[in-house]
């Protein structure tokens, strides 16, 4: 009786496994209703499968710092963005702050120490994963100005963890799609919004994009973190970038007009508008500004002969 009773359990228990593993796309997980509101509620943690975009030292500064107490302040961060595959049109990004407690809805012992900080880089590091690689992550989740993202919730305790697994190495990162400020704006310069996520700012949320022969409408916001504007001369795009080591004062040197690539990322409470262009780093080459994995994901194509020999026909 007792042995029936544990393969009883064990059966339970790798049927539940089975349930937690029920891999979603990234479209179900993303959908918005029409004020922008997430719509997803299957489960309370999600498997979700892409291709990473960028190295989360490219985006955040994971340094630990637990003696800041500002409001706010996270001291060191993570994150990654990954993109579905076929016809997941849509991508989701992957989240982890250190002093929650910083909130104020977190309690004062909610958060890392720098030991405990320096040990969950550790185990996320674990997978080994790169940007053009492919992987599976499980976790909690919350909606975060306009975007559904992986995370803990908030909380340090050990079952809010999110898990990545390597799924296969070296699939190679997705051409970044080209789209032009038509395509995310309208007539007034206002973002398109469209919950069904067919146009607009919603179908390339979270995804590798290209636009083509921009400028700068003022450098000064270059830098770490900088904040600059493109234009195609009539229509505008925010741009965020990153700390890649090629974003530093006086590396800017885009003068005459450019393609960028980035990760679009959408930062707003108002949940339809306040998309934005996420540019990582810089290689310093005058043509594109892009991270450069980026860059050779787009000349990587562009250069295959047998993309060549197809056009030709």
């Amino acid at each position: 009786m007792q042995k029936c009773f544990v393969a009883s359990a064990l059966i339970a228990l790798m049927a539940a496994g089975a349930l937690r593993a029920e891999v979603v796309t990234h479209s179900e997980f993303q959908a918005v209703d029409g004020t922008g509101e997430h719509t997803y509620t299957a489960a309370e943690q999600v498997t979700l499968e892409g291709i990473v975009l960028n190295h989360p030292g490219d985006m955040l500064d994971p340094t630990p710092d637990d003696s800041i107490t500002q409001m706010y302040n996270m001291a060191g961060q993570w994150q990654i963005f990954f993109q579905g595959e076929g016809d997941d049109h849509a991508g989701t990004a992957v989240w982890m702050g250190q002093l929650y407690r910083n909130l104020p809805w977190v309690a004062p012992d909610g958060g890392y120490t720098n030991e405990e900080w320096v040990a969950e880089l550790t185990r996320l590091n674990a997978a080994q994963f790169a940007p053009g690689d492919r992987i599976r992550v499980t976790g909690y989740f919350l909606s975060y100005k306009g975007k559904m993202n992986v995370n803990e919730q908030h909380s340090n305790h050990p079952d809010h963890d999110f898990t990545i697994e390597l799924v296969e190495a070296g699939v190679g990162l997705p051409q970044p799609e080209l789209v032009t400020l038509d395509d995310l704006k309208d007539e007034a310069d206002r973002f398109i919004f469209d919950p069904q996520r067919a146009i607009g700012g919603e179908r390339y949320q979270s995804r590798l994009i290209k636009i083509a022969d921009v400028n700068v409408v003022e450098p000064n916001g270059w830098g770490p973190y900088g904040e600059l504007t493109i234009t195609d001369g009539v229509k505008t795009l925010p741009v965020k970038l990153g700390r890649g080591t090629g974003i530093y004062a006086g590396s800017f040197n885009l003068t005459e007009p450019f393609d960028i690539i980035g990760i679009l990322d959408q930062d707003s409470a108002n949940l339809v508008d306040g998309y934005r262009l996420y540019v990582m780093n810089y290689d310093g080459n005058g043509h594109v500004l892009a991270a450069p994995e980026h860059r050779r994901a787009d000349e990587a194509v562009a250069d295959d002969p047998n993309d060549v020999a197809e056009a030709s026909l």
